[in-house]
């Protein structure tokens, strides 16, 4: 699925001209963006969180020429599904 397709789903289920329904995907979707940026967690209630976790530096190895690399430190996005959302997709 792509934001077109929410896009268009939101647009059919709630009757709104799509370029209102557009705008507000893409609000919502910057929204998240800058809060994970700002380093805070975001919680969809019955969906799950994304949250920034920091991942130090570490030295790697090339699997094909057994090289060691340096792995440098960064930010990663991490998703912990909500037990409803768990619950779900097992069902299903």
């Amino acid at each position: 699925m792509t934001k077109a397709d929410i896009v268009n789903i939101l647009a059919e289920k709630d009757g709104l001209p799509k370029a209102d329904a557009q705008e507000i995907v893409e609000t919502i979707f910057h929204t998240l963006t800058q809060t994970l940026v700002a380093g805070e967690s975001v919680k969809v209630s019955g969906f799950g969180t994304f949250s920034v976790r920091k991942k130090a530096a570490r030295i790697g190895r090339n699997p094909k020429t057994k090289e060691e690399v340096e792995i440098t430190p960064r930010r990663v996005v991490t998703f912990k599904a909500s037990d409803y959302l768990k619950e779900v997709i097992e069902k299903n």
